[in-house]
């Protein structure tokens, strides 16, 4: 009789602790189901963000690109048309050599004074001062140091500019698929924790459980390794 109760007491001692260690395994599901959703929402919209970032960096960039191409093109014309220009003066400067020769002083005044014209009329600042240190050198005005460079210089640095903003878009694009990753694996995570009921056993549920917690851990040390999109403020969508 004693052993008979005896056994019934442990019988009873076990399910209440089969119970409360099943109770404890359900509390932990619950929670870790509770924190992959959020994590799961939060990765899918920073994903989203970045793939925001990505389209209008491209955009940007190929609107720039194009701008400064057509710049580039541009400053192509000007150099080419300067470089008729200085022919031109060339041409009057050796019209001005024959005058003085014959000693016609009225035709050396009078091309001096179209020398001039052309310059005010048709040059640039920077050209004008080029073409008259070289009239003094005796050299062409694109000996003068930095010169050539001056006329593709701002098409250089809009295209240098869109090619910076090309690269943040990969950054982007790649960050995005990054995140887009950690949600694939927050949803294995929801998978795994979401047929833990199918198990009877509790050693099976915990298995489960543990290899749950395990690849959310795993995912969430990735995605901390991950940057956020350039320039991002929580604060800022909720205060405007």
């Amino acid at each position: 009789m004693s052993e008979k109760v005896t056994t019934e007491t442990q019988g009873a001692a076990g399910e209440k602790k089969s119970g409360i260690n099943e109770s404890t395994l359900e509390l932990i599901i619950a929670i870790l189901l509770g924190v992959t959703a959020i994590l799961t929402a939060w990765a899918s919209w920073i994903s989203s963000l970045h793939g925001g970032n990505q389209a209008t960096n491209y955009t940007e960039s190929n609107n720039l690109s194009a701008m400064g191409n057509s710049m580039y093109n541009e400053a192509a014309q000007n150099y080419m048309q300067d470089t008729l220009l200085w022919n031109t003066i060339n041409d009057y400067m050796f019209d001005k050599e024959l005058a003085e020769a014959n000693g016609n002083k009225e035709a050396v005044k009078l091309i001096d004074e179209k020398i001039q014209i052309l310059i005010e009329d048709n040059c640039t600042d920077e050209f004008a001062e080029a073409v008259n240190w070289a009239l003094d050198e005796g050299v062409t005005p694109f000996d003068k140091e930095g010169l050539e460079e001056s006329y593709y210089k701002e098409a250089l640095a809009t295209i240098d500019e869109a090619d910076k903003i090309l690269e943040q878009g990969k950054k982007d694009n790649a960050n995005g698929d990054a995140y887009g990753l950690v949600s694939v694996l927050y949803s294995v995570v929801l998978f795994l924790l979401g047929i833990v009921g199918i198990f009877k056993k509790l050693p099976n549920r915990m298995v489960v459980m543990i290899v749950s917690a395990v690849l959310l851990v795993i995912a969430t040390v990735y995605m901390v390794t991950i940057p956020l999109p350039t320039n991002f403020s929580l604060l800022s969508f909720f205060v405007h």
